[in-house]
């Protein structure tokens, strides 16, 4: 065995695992894998604005890909600052592996500069929290630290380098490709399987609960072949965006989260089985949609249920979720639901009715834009191989309940943390791992106010070339926050913003900038916007009246 470079044999792995593109911010301590990935005929370097984007840019590309998204910063505030992101991406099973530099061995234990224990303040927030203490060890710790992040629950896995040890050399090199592909899960136990199969059968109302492990193509494939065969009503969580196609919509009866007021929520109340597959209690809590722990839950999982007083399953199909839902399928009669036509054709108007309110067609040059006539106009400008990401705020609640989306990974959020600011990181992740780079356009929307916690990564899109349009959603102030305080306590406290002209803000990083000031000018400016080749954003007055409602009418226990 000959001496191979520690930074190389980094950099080489990155490559073995399948990554093409890295984020980060350069620094003294990490500078050697920056200068070795220069030297990189085949990976990407994207330099960000600040750590904590590039760390949700990484997690959108493992969301999107399944390859773990790399990112990179140096030691001290540069570590610290990836924290929200690494959670980020940890809470909501998006794999990533973060390297971090640090000081040199001979110095760690001594007050120096940027000197930080940031395996202590990055552990809580990652799977595993790795430093390469020997050279040597090298090549073993950055291929468990891929495999940490992308075996289930997937999400973030930190590996610290010291400084001197990036520049050393170890006899062990990289390890090969193969190494860093997850192994495969079968199905479940026949007999659990066979058990399952039977109480479906016996079933008077089985309702398919679509969470975010559902989101993978080969799991939606598979939910797909089992509507296909077993047409049963459907729900997803925002994170599961996407799993029924356009050809299936007729099963589909909404989204559920955060609120429980919605269709889904009544056909969960009502429902005699719910198949939660790849169901995670984060995206939405289980004492919200199931407060007395009534409901009859087959569990469909890589992993064990989260079993509680409000989530105790009466089954579990651990394994793969694909094979074990191709095995209901395989082994299902044909059929649909029994004796619940007037149910349900009651449920799907009431999905529908927003439609028709006057709101979602409200084109007037005295008022702000309402958010329904958003998203109908939006809908109708946008295929369904379009990314749309979407930052957390009162936008979201919107966008996650009302916009249509008809393939996997195409409708992005944080849902797990509701961490503001990933509008735009994801938005650019999403440009960057077309094929080719930046070829279609992408959307990103947020807040006012959660656009500043990621604004300055807009000159990054523009240097990166991105096709992207940023709508705004823009009343001055926190409303997801605003509209809930109202409710709590009358009044709102802390949440008034503005003072920011985002179009002249947008240009002035080398991006289009436009402004709709009313209901009147949307669709014209929407069309141009959408239309630029480039970065483009838009700042939408938006009209907030009505953001109550969101949370308005929840459903009691017992409905029916």
């Amino acid at each position: 065995m000959g001496d191979h470079n520690v930074s190389k044999i980094i950099v080489e792995s990155i490559y073995n695992a399948g990554v093409r593109v890295v984020f980060g911010i350069p620094g003294a301590k990490i500078d050697s894998i920056f200068d070795t990935l220069s030297d990189h005929p085949e990976i990407k370097l994207i330099v960000c604005r600040h750590e904590q984007n590039a760390a949700m840019m990484a997690a959108a590309h493992g969301r999107i890909t399944g390859i773990p998204g790399v990112c990179i910063a140096t030691s001290g505030p540069g570590a610290s600052n990836l924290a929200t992101g690494l959670v980020t991406a940890t809470t909501e099973g998006d794999p990533v592996v973060a390297l971090i530099g640090s000081v040199p061995r001979n110095m760690n234990t001594h007050r120096t500069h940027q000197s930080m224990k940031a395996l202590e303040i990055l552990g809580p927030t990652s799977k595993a929290a790795i430093s390469i203490d020997v050279e040597d060890q090298a090549a073993e710790v950055i291929l468990s630290a891929f495999r940490a992040a992308n075996s289930y629950p997937k999400g973030a896995a930190v590996v610290s380098l010291p400084q001197d040890v990036a520049k050393a050399n170890s006899k062990f090199p990289a390890f090969e490709a193969q190494a860093f592909i997850s192994p495969r899960f079968g199905t479940a136990a026949p007999e659990q399987a066979q058990k399952v199969l039977e109480m479906i059968k016996s079933a008077k109302m089985p309702v398919l609960f679509l969470g975010a492990r559902a989101s993978s193509p080969i799991v939606v494939n598979a939910v797909r072949n089992l509507l296909s065969k077993f047409p049963i009503p459907t729900v997803e969580t925002f994170q599961a965006a996407g799993a029924v196609s356009k050809e299936l919509v007729h099963l589909f009866y909404g989204r559920v989260g955060l609120f429980r007021n919605q269709a889904g929520d009544k056909l969960l109340s009502k429902s005699d089985l719910i198949l939660a597959v790849g169901y995670d209690p984060v995206e939405y809590d289980t004492f919200i949609w199931n407060p007395t722990g009534a409901r009859r839950i087959v569990h469909i999982d890589y992993q064990p249920s989260d079993y509680g007083v409000t989530y105790h399953p009466i089954a579990e199909l651990l394994g793969s979720v694909a094979e074990n839902l191709n095995f209901l399928a395989n082994n299902i009669a044909s059929g649909a639901v029994k004796d619940q036509t007037d149910f349900l054709q009651n449920l799907t108007k009431e999905y529908y009715s927003w439609q028709s309110l006057p709101t979602a067609s409200r084109f007037t040059e005295d008022k702000p834009v309402h958010p329904l006539t958003f998203i109908t106009e939006l809908q109708k400008r946008l295929s369904k191989d379009t990314t749309v990401s979407v930052d957390v705020g009162t936008v979201y609640i919107y966008m996650m309940r009302c916009f249509f989306a008809y393939e996997p990974r195409r409708l992005l959020c944080s849902d797990g943390q509701q961490t503001l600011g990933v509008g735009l990181p994801f938005a650019i992740a999403a440009s960057l791992t077309q094929d080719p780079p930046c070829s279609q356009k992408v959307v990103s929307m947020s807040g006012d106010g959660g656009f500043m916690f990621s604004s300055n990564e807009l000159v990054t899109a523009v240097q990166q070339k991105c096709n992207i349009t940023h709508f705004i959603w823009n009343d001055s102030s926190y409303n997801m926050v605003e509209f809930q305080e109202e409710m709590k306590y009358g009044r709102s406290s802390g949440v008034k913003l503005g003072g920011i002209d985002f179009a002249k803000y947008a240009e002035s990083f080398g991006a289009r900038g436009y402004r709709v000031e009313n209901g009147a000018e949307l669709t014209k400016i929407m069309d141009e916007a959408l239309g630029f080749e480039g970065v483009s954003l838009v700042d939408v007055r938006i009209d907030y009246s009505e953001a109550g409602k969101l949370a308005g009418d929840v459903i009691a226990e017992g409905w029916n």
